[in-house]
């Protein structure tokens, strides 16, 4: 039972287990979401929106990128967003950043505000995942980037035991993200990958 219930806080972090989880995600993806980061190129100015920010970790890491910028953190569990809030606490008082409790389905932003939408290891776990890339399309810029990074390709067989043991939890193959992605309108699919480690990066972009 407490196992089970600790596979279903990858999902969303929730109580004392659920932030141990947060702590052990920073760490255990630093390396994918750098391998993820070196993808595109960030404008030291740019507007960045990290959905599902989980702990926190990649939102340091985009503020260095962006020092000049505005990071907006999105989470919708309350444990990852105190998590996060704790961890970028200098940047949200100094105007750089600001962590919100979301869901992308539905995300609290006008139209063409982010120059950069991030979603690292967590797209799993989206509800109508076309609806929430439609949700992303509408809040990037004319020209906005959208960088995909998951330790799981949907190319080995042993992440399935990961949606037995996860609810809810789908695992995507690089084509079945380019078609979400091109029938949201997305254009100049990119995709990359580690064979070795099954990892999986795509970037794409809304039209100017």
């Amino acid at each position: 039972k407490q196992m089970s219930n600790f596979f279903e806080n990858t999902r969303k972090p929730m109580g004392n287990s659920g932030r141990l989880l947060t702590i052990m995600m920073n760490r255990g993806h630093a390396a994918m979401a750098k391998w993820g980061l070196s993808h595109i190129v960030l404008d030291k100015s740019g507007h960045v929106l990290d959905v599902g920010c989980g702990g926190g970790a990649n939102l340091v890491r985009l503020l260095a990128l962006c020092p000049d910028g505005l990071v907006t953190g999105v989470d919708y569990s309350e444990i990852s967003v105190e998590k996060s809030k704790k961890l970028t606490s200098a940047a949200i008082h100094g105007g750089k950043c600001r962590v919100l409790q979301a869901d992308v389905s539905e995300l609290p932003f006008a139209k063409d505000s982010f120059d950069f939408v991030t979603a690292f290891e967590t797209i799993y776990f989206w509800p109508e995942i076309e609806h929430a890339f439609g949700q992303v399309f509408r809040v990037l810029k004319p020209g906005g980037i959208f960088l995909i990074c998951n330790e799981a390709d949907g190319r080995n067989e042993k992440d399935e035991l990961w949606t037995e043991k996860i609810p809810g939890m789908v695992i995507y193959n690089a084509d079945q993200l380019a078609a979400f992605l091109q029938g949201e309108g997305f254009i100049n699919l990119c995709i990359s990958s580690d064979t070795k480690k099954h990892w999986l990066c795509v970037t794409a972009q809304k039209s100017l």
